[in-house]
């Protein structure tokens, strides 16, 4: 695994950085997720789909940084090939999900705002059961094919991944077996599952525009813009860390450079979403202030 050829303080260093970066990225999607659960306020469809997309940033964080972090730690830069090959289907699964799910929070934006009067009708709880599910399924597929795939071909000469985790290219290169069909494979599949979603995205937020508009009044237009700022900041950090990884042409992508971009949507993505909802959002910040208060007030009250 990376890292092991720097020295031993700069590596020290980056246990530090991600270390506090992972505690943030758990301990503000675990508050996104109680927050939503526990304020009645914040029980509409659009912090149902906020709650699914912390769960899947902690999912994600959960299947790549520990390791990163034992990594630093202890000098250990070995990994199983069991280990290596359920890091690279969690991190597959959690990263389609994901691109599914922001599609998904996109139709949710563009039904509240093209559609005010029938919204509670068109996402009841049923509909945002089955959106939220249909957004976590595709992740299934694709990680199983692509890994049981890929790690049916044999293996030879040197053993050493040239990532901070197992992801497919990498862990392509020590394979000694002819690969053309499994990367023709990996090519559509890669452009079917991030192009798919952003060009809901895109078709989603086009109408969104259209709607807002034609909106007479500045507040209305502000108000309008507001509640999807903060999805359409987290679809960018996105997809453009995601298309700088892996659609750059090979003859501008050293390894090197892909680490630091992979590192981008892995690690401090995650890290900026909840933080991204919570300042960006009032709703948000109010029910922290008010889960809050209250919290305090029970501890007041223990005798």
């Amino acid at each position: 695994m990376s890292f092991s050829s720097l020295p031993i303080e700069i590596q020290s260093l980056l246990f530090l950085t991600f270390l506090f970066i992972y505690l943030v990225t758990l301990l503000g999607n675990s508050l996104i997720i109680l927050v939503t659960l526990a304020d009645p306020m914040l029980h509409s469809p659009m912090y149902f789909f906020l709650r699914n997309l912390s769960f899947l940033e902690i999912g994600f964080n959960l299947a790549i940084v520990p390791k990163m972090l034992g990594t630093l730690i202890a000098q250990d830069t070995t990994i199983s090939f069991l280990g290596c090959a359920t890091q690279m289907y969690f991190s597959f699964f959690f990263g389609v999900s994901e691109c599914s799910l922001l599609a998904t929070m996109a139709y949710d934006r563009y039904i509240a705002i093209c559609s005010p009067l029938h919204y509670p009708v068109i996402m009841n709880p049923r509909t945002r059961a089955k959106l939220a599910a249909a957004s976590w399924f595709p992740g299934i597929p694709v990680a199983t094919v692509q890994t049981t795939w890929l790690f049916s071909f044999p293996f030879c000469g040197s053993n050493k991944v040239n990532h901070f985790f197992c992801d497919s290219p990498p862990v392509l290169r020590l394979v000694c077996a002819d690969t053309t069909l499994f990367e023709i494979y990996a090519i559509i599949g890669t452009i079917l599952v991030v192009m798919i979603p952003c060009l809901l995205i895109l078709c989603s937020y086009t109408r969104i525009t259209a709607a807002i508009v034609k909106i007479p009044s500045a507040k209305g237009k502000h108000k309008a813009f507001s509640t999807c700022s903060s999805h359409l900041l987290v679809v960018s950090l996105f997809y453009v860390s995601l298309s700088l990884t892996y659609f750059r042409p090979k003859s501008n992508n050293s390894p090197e450079s892909k680490k630091v971009l992979s590192l981008s949507y892995t690690v401090v993505t995650p890290m900026l979403n909840p933080i991204i909802y919570s300042l960006r959002n009032n709703e948000v910040k109010n029910a922290l202030s008010r889960t809050f208060h209250k919290a305090l007030g029970l501890r007041n009250c223990i005798p």
